[in-house]
């Protein structure tokens, strides 16, 4: 089993430049410097909810609007948890959290499967959230779930607020990673029968 479960992943492109550190066995803390507010905030829900240690530094061609540094902070991030989950061995793999946020209900899975899909079945109110285009959220989701190689879904059950949606979503996605990233001294090696993931 990999000791430290930790990672440091650089991205600089013609639109972005990003340095991003994550911790799995962390506890909660965050240290963003990122130039889209709302993702911002977001980053440092999942990283207090799910107990992680996350450092982000996003600089990006905002003047033009947030995609492409929302989008290539979920590559990174989503590099980064697949480097930093190393072999697997002895981990639980799988993750939910159906979680409430006043008028909304989120329920988010995770299978660390290497197999990577995302399942998105939410219709978000409202386009957009102060500056931020609320489409970016599928964005972010998607190109985590694709580079970090999981199984993602997430569900919206009910809610009318965009902001309350979507902060759910984080929140249920960092409850739900860190119960799949947990070590289970019951598993012994890979949680598959196929003996890899």
């Amino acid at each position: 089993m990999t000791e430290t479960r930790a990672a440091r992943i650089e991205r600089k492109t013609r639109e972005t430049n990003i340095q991003l550190e994550l911790g799995i066995d962390g506890g909660g803390k965050a240290d963003l410097d990122v130039q889209v507010p709302f993702l911002s905030h977001m980053l440092e829900l999942f990283t207090k909810h799910g107990l992680f240690d996350l450092s982000v530094v996003g600089r990006g061609d905002v003047e033009v609007d947030d995609h492409h540094l929302t989008e290539d902070i979920g590559i990174c991030l989503g590099q980064a948890l697949r480097e930093a989950v190393g072999d697997k061995y002895g981990m639980k793999r799988y993750g939910s959290m159906t979680l409430p946020m006043d008028e909304t209900l989120v329920t988010v899975a995770v299978d660390l499967s290497d197999r990577p899909h995302l399942e998105w079945r939410a219709e978000l109110p409202k386009d957009r959230v102060g500056t931020f285009d609320t489409e970016n959220v599928h964005e972010f989701f998607w190109k985590l779930a694709v580079e970090a190689r999981m199984n993602l879904h997430i569900v919206l059950h009910h809610g009318h607020n965009t902001h309350h949606i979507i902060e759910a979503m984080f929140k249920a996605f960092a409850r739900a990673l860190d119960e799949a990233t947990q070590i289970d001294p019951r598993v012994k090696g890979v949680p598959s029968t196929k003996g890899s993931l």
